[in-house]
Formats: C-alpha cells, sequence, structure tokens
C-alpha cells in the first residue's frame, strides 16, 4: 500500500513554477555545476562481469624459505643451457588456492516527476527526460569518487605499501615523478590527481626550467611528464587543512594486467552499459517514479600496477626575481 504524500515535503518532484519556466522561458537545458568530465571512467577499460563477481587469479606466494621472484611469487626454475645434456630443473606455476573476488557494487536513487509537470511543461525541453539526464550525471560523478575513494577497492586504498612513496620536499617535483615511473614502468597509462596538485608540479617543473609539454586526448589539452600524461580529477581530494594531497599512476587493461573497472552490461532498462533506468509506476498522487542504477567495481590485477606519491603539498609558490 502506498503511503500519503506530504505536500510540504520541498524534493518529492520537480516543482511546477521551476518546470513552467524552463517550458516558457530557458532556451538552455537545465546546467549543473557538479558535473565533471570524469576522464577516469573514460580512460580506465571496462569488463563485463558475469555473475556479478570478478575473481582475480594470481600466483602464489612461495612458502618460507623457498625460492621466490622479487614480488615473492613462486620462483620459476629455469636453467639456461650453452652446451652438453644438463640435467633439466622440474617446475610449475603454482596458483593461489584462494583467489581474491570482487563484487559489484551498486548506486541507486529513485527519480520522483509529477505527471502534470511531464505532460504540460515539455514543450521546449522534455521535462522527464532533462531530470533523467541530471540523475544520471550524479550517479557517474559519485561513481568517480567511489572508484577513488571507496573503502573496500578504491584505488586510493588499493595501493600496496611497497608502491607508496612520499614526496622529498612537499611540492611534487619532476623527481617525485621519476620515482612513480620507477614502480609502474611496464606501460604506465597515466597519473591521476587533484587540479591544485597538478598545477603546484607545474610551478616546481617550470622552476627547473622543464616546463612540462601538452598533449590532447579527447580534443583537451593535458601536461605530459616523461610522455605520461598528468589527468585531473577533484575526486582525488585535498586535506583543508594541511593543502595536501596524493597522485597516482596506473597501468590498465586486462592485457598488461593493470587496473580494469568492472560492470556488468545488458541489466533490464539498460541507458548505457552498467546503468539502468527502469519505470516503477505512478502513484495516487500522479508522482511517476523511476530507479535509476549504476553497477560498477574495479580492480587492480598486479601490484605493481598501481603507484601513489603521498603527502603533496599544493599551495607552495615561489618569487622570481625579474630584471
Amino acid at each position: 500500500m502506498s503511503q500519503p504524500v506530504n505536500p510540504a515535503e520541498p524534493h518529492l518532484s520537480l516543482s511546477a513554477p521551476a518546470a513552467r519556466n524552463l517550458a516558457t522561458a530557458t532556451v538552455t537545458v537545465p546546467q549543473m555545476t557538479e558535473i565533471t568530465p570524469r576522464w577516469l571512467n573514460k580512460l580506465l577499460p571496462w569488463v563485463d562481469v558475469d555473475g556479478g563477481v570478478y575473481r582475480v587469479n594470481r600466483i602464489a606466494r612461495a612458502p618460507q624459505g623457498s625460492p621466490a621472484n622479487e614480488f615473492g611469487e613462486v620462483k620459476v626454475d629455469l636453467l639456461t643451457v650453452n652446451g652438453g645434456e644438463p640435467k633439466l630443473p622440474a617446475t610449475f606455476v603454482d596458483y593461489e588456492v584462494d583467489p581474491r573476488e570482487y563484487h559489484l557494487s551498486t548506486i541507486q536513487t529513485v527519480l520522483h516527476t509529477h505527471t502534470r509537470v511531464t505532460d504540460l511543461y515539455s514543450n521546449k525541453i522534455d521535462q522527464l527526460r532533462e531530470q533523467i539526464r541530471l540523475t544520471v550525471e550524479a550517479v557517474k560523478e559519485r561513481e568517480e569518487w567511489e572508484l577513488i575513494n571507496h573503502a573496500g577497492f578504491g584505488l586510493l586504498r588499493e595501493v600496496d605499501p611497497t608502491q607508496t612513496i612520499t614526496t622529498r620536499s612537499g611540492a611534487p617535483t619532476p623527481d617525485d615523478l621519476d620515482e612513480l615511473l620507477a614502480l609502474v614502468w611496464k606501460k604506465p597509462a597515466f597519473f591521476l590527481a587533484h587540479p591544485r596538485a597538478i598545477a603546484a608540479f607545474g610551478r616546481e617543473a617550470t622552476r627547473r626550467g622543464v616546463p612540462p609539454p601538452t598533449v590532447h586526448l579527447f580534443g583537451t589539452p593535458f601536461i605530459t611528464w616523461r610522455g605520461v600524461p598528468l589527468i585531473p580529477t577533484n575526486k582525488l581530494e585535498i586535506d583543508a587543512r594541511k593543502h595536501t594531497s596524493s597522485i597516482l599512476l596506473l597501468r590498465v587493461g586486462e592485457a598488461e594486467q593493470g587496473v580494469v573497472g568492472l560492470q556488468k552490461t545488458g541489466v533490464t532498462g539498460e541507458v548505457e552499459p552498467g546503468l539502468s533506468v527502469r519505470y516503477m509506476g505512478t502513484n495516487e498522487h500522479s508522482i511517476a517514479s523511476h530507479l535509476v542504477t549504476r553497477y560498477f567495481s574495479a580492480s587492480v590485477l598486479t601490484r605493481d600496477a598501481i603507484a601513489r606519491l603521498d603527502h603533496v603539498v599544493t599551495n607552495h609558490y615561489h618569487e622570481y626575481a625579474w630584471k
């Protein structure tokens, strides 16, 4: 049984005056300051997950006292032969018995629209379409934040301690980014940083006489270091008291044993891969409801696929003596 609607509830659905203004006077679709380019979502390769679970199979760690490679994995016993008939070693590659599983997370909300509003005030701009568009944008913004900050799979927390370093002097310098590149040296794809952290790096590089060059991606210029672009995102937050943040360096893709995004495609009401809008019905108060759902997660396939630079000071400036 549906619950009675409280007419005083301010956010039940779009108000008629607001919709009427959009229909009769406004010439642009509604603008939302929160919307960002969300480069991370575009640059991550996305893997379709069946059954809602993505299992990452890795090589087993070597038992105490057994031969191991530099990452602590079981070492494959090999022999280089120059001649003769030496006895060849016997070996096999052991896998983890209990591989890690990633379960898809869900972002959901119910969009309410009054049928009177969508019927009467959609002559110039489709009110329902715009309500769905803006709600989907908000879901995508939340998704990018979760990809970076989620306690279970967020990229900030998925960095292995051996892949974490701190700045040498506070502000991010070319030396610091070189250290990150030394950690993720197998096909590094991009740095990920707050715009203020990127600006801080630009100041330090310029001060050393090596202003970073730019590259165009998606029709937008990005500064680079050693040919690797620095991708801005405001979801890598800045400590308001210390003015510090972190910078990530990623390798991406399943084939590269990198970082991948996870999603479930083909769901009912899908408007784009992994994101659905389902009509839930109209109640006795003429309020139509739509369920907006996004299924997603992320996975770091090997520990050397991502590295983090901490204690990045973003408010350090230089005074230049002009002659």
